[in-house]
């Protein structure tokens, strides 16, 4: 069963979820970032080459040919064929439609009140169906 992580209060989405791909590619493991925003699809590509100096966090987008061999996926396509399942960071307001095909979700709540209430409602469907669920605050900086 999924195993879902809220993180709320995030101040910066994309930064967050930038630090959470690190931390999945230094455990070895293989992430997709979902989103249904398509101006923050190309934010968060652009964040991923951009945010470390540091790291290298290959990525491509769930169309492209190289996806199978790449351990990143972006996606603002709910129906998309994903190469992996192991986590998905859903930085959309809904459940992303096949969230029970990953082995976590990683949920991630910005501060503004409409993300924060549908974070919350997320946070009860997934209760209300019996999923392991953890919630972190973060941490103002």
């Amino acid at each position: 069963m999924t195993r879902v992580d809220f993180h709320s209060k995030v101040p910066d989405k994309l930064l967050y979820a930038c630090r959470l791909v690190r931390k999945a590619r230094a455990a070895d493991m293989r992430v997709v970032v979902f989103t249904r925003d398509r101006q923050q699809l190309e934010a968060l590509d652009e964040a991923l080459w951009s945010f470390s100096e540091q790291d290298f966090l290959p990525h491509v987008t769930a169309d492209d040919v190289l996806a199978s061999q790449t351990p990143v996926i972006l996606t603002d396509d709910a129906e998309a064929t994903l190469p992996h399942h192991q986590i998905l960071i859903n930085l959309s307001g809904e459940a992303p439609a096949h969230f029970a095909r990953f082995e976590r979700l990683f949920e991630v709540i910005s501060t503004d009140e409409d993300d924060l209430a549908a974070g919350r409602e997320r946070y009860r469907q997934y209760q209300q169906r019996g999923y392991p669920l953890t919630h972190f605050v973060a941490e103002k900086t």
